[in-house]
């Protein structure tokens, strides 16, 4: 079970990855490519060419965790982004590509900011 707890940001990779990269090949993509910086406390998710994997590498302490996921039937909702290395998203967001949604749910309640009740 990924734990999710004390990260502060989820970056998606816009284009496919070569899974059969492992952490030291995804810390360099992420490295390189995003120009950020693997050791932060974020997760950096990746995506096969046919949707149906991905890899989540994560920063723990002191040392790397590297979550894989195989779907048996169906794809990932990958959003289609062009010209970018990397998209940002929220945790929400990252369950809800994980559960097989899309990253925007039109029927989801919208985020509301709490106000001072007088």
């Amino acid at each position: 079970m990924l734990n999710d707890t004390g990260v502060e940001r989820v970056y998606l990779a816009c284009d496919n990855t070569d899974l059969r990269k492992s952490i030291d090949g995804l810390a360099a993509l992420v490295s390189q490519v995003f120009k950020l910086d693997p050791f932060t406390p974020c997760l950096f998710v990746f995506c096969n060419r046919k949707r149906d994997k991905l890899k989540i590498l994560q920063w723990d302490h002191n040392g790397f965790w590297l979550h894989y996921r195989r779907l048996e039937r169906g794809k990932f909702q990958w959003p289609a982004e062009k010209n970018c290395t990397s998209i940002k998203i929220s945790r929400r967001e990252l369950r809800w590509l994980l559960d097989g949604l899309e990253l925007e749910q039109k029927q989801a309640h919208p985020a509301v900011t709490a106000r001072t009740v007088i």
